[in-house]
């Protein structure tokens, strides 16, 4: 592969222009008035209208007696509001030249480098600016705050979000993670004593615990099928699941996306258990957002992602989709009285409605830019990071450049002599770069994971960083993987630290 350097990007130190999201006057004037103007969510409500920082009785241009008009009219309309910002062109190519615009909507700070998106990603201010408006219209008016928020997530979250997953809109609900998502589609799931539930080596402990709870309450029995890190290819996949089923196989599941960044055949998977009679339960944590899914398509019967990860989010919000079809096969955990009908799946209780709400920013923000193209850019990323880690002496790679098997964004390697743990603490207090460790499935790998923010000039720094600190140059007193006995292996159960 030939490497490109694209010099007409700009840095990620670069200034900004006064009044882009990455200007501090901007976050400053985000923070004080008309949150929700800058994102063309439609929910400036009337319940938003006094969202500026002007003293109770004297809004910031206008005569005192103006407040009173102020509180009944929708923040759009107010002269207090700033003008909102249009949605981001869509890019043209996967350059970073071409993305420059759609960097600029980000507020990260000067001179940091945030690779670890599979981990939690990064919000784009507009976002971040939805979010902060619902919490200020409760805090000013709660009860009509929450049913304009309510409206907002009924009306511009749950219709778009269904269609950007190729669902119904019927057969989602929001949560607060995959991790919940995932509790309770396999908590719903009809299984009974001596029932069987295969699952793969590769899946998230917030996969693997609920179908293990199964076990331990319910006499249910998992079965693990290994599958290799890295695998061959999606025939080899489907051939060791399909040999590891057994009569009393009742549910299949599996990632779309491994925390590896493998790709598994999610389609064949799901018609191999429908052929079967077999429920078939897909984490989609590491896809969603990432690159087009359509659940209709792949054919599961449920599928749990997280929201703020690669759709970048508010944190805190997630989705659960259960096929209409699978009904009646798969339960609602909370609802004793739940049916066909109304199935009920969603958790009960308060939910975090300014995060819910300000969904609708990140899905203006995906359909702008389209994430078919979200894909292409992420895939040029990391295609360019293999070929600059090529070069680096005791690089093996985990994830390829064969599509069929390595989703776009995450790149997995290990980088002999350096211990991965230890290299993500080293780059975030010495270079200012966050990347994340992969010390599972028998690897001392390391995570990097690219989105659309990041840049060529950031893919050239972390390789460099990570070469010193292979050769221990610029970072004196560093272990190396042999002198830190065992490493630190991680065995999470929250999907926002995958």
């Amino acid at each position: 592969m030939t490497r490109v350097l694209d010099k007409k990007a700009p840095r990620g130190d670069h200034p900004r222009a006064p009044g882009a999201p990455g200007d501090p006057g901007f976050r400053h004037r985000l923070s004080r008035r008309g949150f929700l103007t800058t994102s063309a969510t439609g929910l400036a409500g009337a319940s938003l209208a006094a969202c500026s920082g002007a003293p109770d009785g004297a809004p910031e241009g206008g005569a005192p007696g103006d407040a009173a008009n102020a509180a009944t009219t929708p923040l759009a309309a107010t002269p207090l509001a700033p003008t909102p910002l249009p949605p981001p062109a869509r890019p043209t190519a996967p350059t970073d030249a071409a993305w420059a615009h759609v960097r600029d909507r980000f507020t990260l700070e000067p001179g940091t480098a945030y690779m670890n998106n599979a981990s939690l990603g990064m919000p784009p201010a507009s976002v971040a600016a939805a979010v902060a408006a619902g919490y200020e219209a409760l805090s000013r008016e709660p009860i009509r705050a929450k049913h304009d928020l309510g409206d907002a997530i009924a009306n511009r979250v749950t219709p778009r979000l269904a269609t950007l997953l190729g669902a119904d809109p019927g057969e989602i609900v929001l949560t607060r993670n995959a991790t919940e998502a995932l509790h309770a589609a396999a908590i719903g799931t009809r299984l009974e004593p001596g029932d069987e539930v295969l699952i793969t080596s590769q899946e998230h402990p917030a996969g693997r615990r609920p179908w293990e709870y199964r076990a331990t309450r319910h006499g249910v029995k998992v079965n693990t099928v290994f599958i290799p890190s890295p695998f061959e290819s999606g025939d080899q996949v489907v051939e060791l699941v399909e040999a590891a089923l057994t009569p009393a196989t009742r549910a299949l599941a599996f990632c779309h996306v491994t925390r590896g960044g493998h790709l598994y055949p999610v389609a064949r998977l799901c018609a191999l258990a429908r052929d079967r009679g077999i429920v078939s339960h897909v984490d989609g944590a590491q896809a969603v957002g990432m690159f087009p899914v359509d659940l209709h398509a792949l054919g599961c019967d449920t599928c749990s992602a997280s929201l703020h990860k690669w759709l970048l989010g508010p944190m805190g919000t997630g989705v659960l989709f259960v096929r209409a079809g699978a009904r009646d096969r798969v339960d609602s955990a909370f609802a004793h009285d739940a049916t066909p009908d109304a199935p009920n799946y969603g958790p009960p209780g308060t939910a975090g409605l300014p995060l819910r709400a300000g969904l609708a920013a990140s899905l203006d923000f995906a359909e702008a830019l389209g994430i078919e193209n979200v894909a292409e850019r992420t895939r040029f990323l990391s295609d360019q990071l293999k070929d600059r880690l090529a070069g680096l002496p005791g690089m093996t790679p985990l994830s390829g450049p064969n599509r069929e098997t390595s989703c776009p964004g995450s790149t997995i390697f290990e980088l002999e002599g350096v211990d991965a743990v230890e290299a993500v603490a080293v780059l975030a207090e010495r270079a200012k770069i966050h990347i994340d460790e992969h010390q599972r499935d028998g690897h001392n790998a390391i995570r990097i994971s690219t989105h659309l923010y990041n840049t060529l000039e950031e893919v050239e720094r972390v390789v460099e960083e990570l070469a010193a600190l292979r050769g221990r140059a610029s970072y004196p007193g560093v272990r190396s993987a042999a002198e830190s006995p065992g490493g630190i292996a991680r065995d999470l159960d929250v999907k926002g630290e995958d």
